[in-house]
């Protein structure tokens, strides 16, 4: 029996990915922020890694975490070359649904006194 094959890193530093940027140009992005490919906009100039994020984002909304998973590159990565499309228009981001409230304790009470009182 082989033992199973260890991932390969990639050749490509990813200071060599991002431009030697450590920071993305904007702070907005987290794990969770959708991101959407505009189809309009050219692909011809892009590196690969971004051309590679927005195929991935042609299909529908992603989160920053699965396009990062996608493309097996680090967050911080990732986040560099969402904020360069976002720059350029060719990724729209935001932010995800937020989680629906929480009713009031006294309201739940209320239903729960009208159900009691049915039965």
């Amino acid at each position: 029996m082989t033992p199973p094959r260890k991932r390969e890193r990639g050749l490509v530093r990813p200071y060599v990915v991002t431009d030697g940027r450590a920071h993305p140009t904007r702070n907005t992005l987290d794990l969770v922020t959708l991101v959407t490919a505009v189809s309009n906009r050219p692909l011809s100039g892009l590196s690969p890694e971004k051309r590679g994020v927005m195929e991935l984002c042609r299909g529908g909304a992603l989160s920053v975490a699965e396009v990062a998973g996608h493309l097996t590159l680090a967050i911080s990565v990732t986040k560099v070359l969402l904020s360069d499309l976002i720059d350029s228009g060719h990724i729209t981001a935001r932010a995800s649904i937020p989680k629906a409230q929480l009713p009031e304790a006294q309201i739940l009470q209320e239903v729960l006194d009208g159900l009691r009182s049915r039965l």
